[in-house]
């Protein structure tokens, strides 16, 4: 069995300053902290020997995957095609004025090229990066693989895994909290792909959770 955990990177000081994260760079909290340590005991007991990490390269994003490496025994690897959707001008703002200047998708039409805010990337752009980052990830061979993104990309990382083609990701939208582990797998035999679970938060109980991405 081929194994894919990913983990949507732990809470970060935007979440707790309600602003908008997206390409918006913070540190974890001490709760992220706390966040990782849990997520990377689960997977200690979960992954083999070998177990590869790939991570975005976003300070909150590459701080869970360092803190989840010391547990699994493994380096990440820093990959720029595992960010967040990029908000553009939203970056870094407060959630407040992010909410009075969304250009909301529209429910019909052309979903894959809308832009909510000028600058920002497209679900388009959003799911052809990941799915060029997960295929890398994959073609390292690994039994078990580790990957730390965040909780829109996240969406587009399970369908690419999935094998749906882009132009049906128009409306896709799986949610996952920081700190959220999902099990991707596939098997041996058909090469089927499966989501084993989805979101596991568990671990996280004793520590409290907060909103995403």
């Amino acid at each position: 069995m081929r194994n894919v955990y990913a983990v949507a990177h732990a809470q970060s000081v935007h979440h707790v300053e309600r602003r908008v994260g997206g390409w918006y760079d913070t540190p974890l909290t001490s709760l992220g902290v706390e966040q990782a340590h849990r997520a990377g005991r689960l997977l200690a007991e979960a992954v083999g020997p070998g177990a590869q990490l790939f991570s975005s390269d976003l300070r909150r994003a590459a701080e869970t995957a360092e803190i989840i490496g010391s547990h699994i025994g493994a380096s990440a690897t820093l990959d720029g095609g595992l960010r967040e959707m990029s908000y553009g001008k939203a970056e870094g703002r407060p959630t407040e004025w992010a909410d009075a200047h969304i250009v909301p998708t529209p429910r019909d039409g052309n979903r894959l090229d809308h832009r909510v805010f000028s600058g920002a990337e497209t679900r388009r752009e959003v799911a052809t990066r990941v799915k060029a980052a997960l295929d890398r990830a994959l073609g390292h061979g690994a039994t078990d693989i580790v990957i730390v993104t965040h909780g829109f990309a996240l969406t587009f990382l399970i369908m690419a895994w999935m094998g749906v083609p882009l132009e049906h990701m128009g409306y896709c939208n799986l949610q996952s909290r920081p700190g959220g582990v999902t099990h991707l797998q596939e098997d041996d035999l058909f090469h089927n792909r499966g989501i084993r679970y989805l979101n596991r938060m568990d671990h996280l109980e004793a520590s409290g959770s907060t909103s995403s991405a």
